[in-house]
């Protein structure tokens, strides 16, 4: 018969195992206070829920390590930057790596873990991808704006610079070309996004309801009305608008009835989604630019030739990695993963205008 940990004296290996797990927690515990420290109402709640479900999981940990328990033991490394993120910024990136932390939990796979610890911390990923996804959805407009425009000033600069380099043309010629290709592609990435996000939302604002439709509603028939047509476009089952039509006409202030009930979500919440048309032009232009200025930098600083094109690329590869992690980050997803797709793709855009550039030289010559 096995021996239950807390009658029987731990190995050193379990107290470390134990202790990294109680040190975790206690961190994990001190990001979610953070973060509630700064929200309100019921974001707050839920947050503080998660510190005392966390607490609960510190004293189990406290439980079968005994007096080895005030022993210190250094957080993981990853923890303790959520916690300085947390208290610094409180964002909706300490969020997305905390939902990427719980997800990791090592406890269904652990003995000395409780199956309700480990059910914990499964729900507590759902929990933390749902206040995510509030923030996410709050900044997708604006951050679609702005890492496609970092992403597009990096790769089409750089292969403009690197066609341009190929071709044999002088230092002076190149560094034009990418600041050429910095203003009209950060003036043309800004202009873009304001005309699509500004077309989209006024295609939204067609489809919401005229609040002065309901200044007719005095004159409609009771019987025989299209007030109930008007619902179940909105989402209603037929009987059930009709009924609700009944009661509006046979009672409610007109001036107060709402027609615009039923299934279909609220307009705001899609146009918050899709962010201002200002907003957008502004990030994109400014993200345009901070991307293409970099292949163009090497240039600036007078190298010129392989020097120029290989420091151009390196510092281009190490902005896509970043940008690529930011991505994943947010999404949840894997950093690393996302990372390399960006890289890989950016060079691979690159490749083929430099490989282009040498064939038209060639050409040329």
């Amino acid at each position: 018969m096995t021996e239950s940990p807390a009658t029987r004296t731990p190995s050193a290996a379990e107290i470390k195992r134990w202790r990294r797990y109680l040190a975790d927690e206690r961190a994990e515990a001190s990001v979610y206070g953070e973060l509630a420290s700064r929200r309100t109402g019921e974001e707050r709640a839920i947050l503080l829920g998660l510190v005392d479900a966390e607490r609960r999981h510190e004293a189990h940990w406290i439980q079968l390590l005994g007096e080895h328990a005030n022993d210190p033991t250094r957080t993981a490394l990853r923890t303790r930057l959520l916690a300085f993120l947390a208290r610094r910024f409180g964002s909706v990136f300490v969020l997305a790596l905390m939902q990427r932390t719980e997800s990791r939990s090592p406890y269904e796979a652990d003995v000395d873990a409780t199956d309700a610890m480990a059910a914990d911390e499964r729900l507590h990923e759902e929990i933390v991808r749902g206040l995510a996804a509030r923030g996410r959805n709050s900044m997708s407009g604006m951050f679609r704006a702005a890492v496609f425009g970092a992403n597009d000033g990096l790769v089409s600069n750089l292969a403009l610079v690197l066609g341009m380099a190929a071709t044999g043309v002088g230092n002076g010629v190149v560094l034009a070309a990418g600041m050429a290709g910095l203003l009209a592609g950060a003036l043309s990435m800004g202009a873009g996004e304001f005309v699509s996000v500004r077309s989209q939302r006024e295609l939204l604002e067609s489809t919401a309801p005229d609040p002065a439709a309901r200044s007719v509603l005095p004159q409609l028939d009771v019987d025989a009305n299209e007030l109930q047509l008007v619902y179940r476009v909105r989402g209603m089952a037929p009987q059930q608008a009709a009924e609700h039509a009944r009661e509006v006409l046979n009672g409610l202030d007109c001036a107060h009835v709402n027609i615009n009930t039923g299934s279909i979500p609220a307009q705001k919440n899609e146009h918050e989604e899709i962010g201002s048309a200002r907003g957008a032009a502004v990030s994109s232009f400014l993200f345009f630019a901070s991307g293409a200025i970099i292949p163009v930098l090497p240039y600036l600083f007078g190298l010129s030739g392989l020097a120029a094109v290989a420091v151009a690329s390196v510092l281009v590869g190490i902005a896509l990695l970043m940008t690529g992690a930011v991505v994943g980050v947010l999404s949840g997803a894997s950093p690393l993963k996302r990372a390399l797709r960006q890289l890989g793709i950016g060079y691979g855009a690159a490749a083929v205008t430099y490989l282009l550039g040498l064939i038209f030289g060639t050409t040329v010559a």
